[in-house]
């Protein structure tokens, strides 16, 4: 897992909006598939411009899978 500034990983279009997201502006989760070096960018949409964190794909998976069975 590496930290870097979102802009770096990702263009802006790149960047999904998680479903479970509320619409008024809190507690939003972004993701941005980077195929081109297997790993998933992680950013809260409220700082589109700070941090992002950057995990191997099948970590993400792992995650994801983990908590859909929560």
């Amino acid at each position: 897992m590496t930290c870097r500034i979102a802009t770096d990983v990702a263009p802006e279009s790149a960047w999904l909006k998680s479903s479970y997201s509320e619409n008024n502006g809190t507690m939003c989760v972004e993701i941005a598939h980077l195929p081109h070096t297997a790993q998933v960018g992680i950013r809260d949409s409220k700082d589109k411009n700070g941090p992002a964190l950057v995990v191997p794909a099948g970590a993400w998976a792992e995650f994801v899978a983990a908590v859909r069975k929560v």
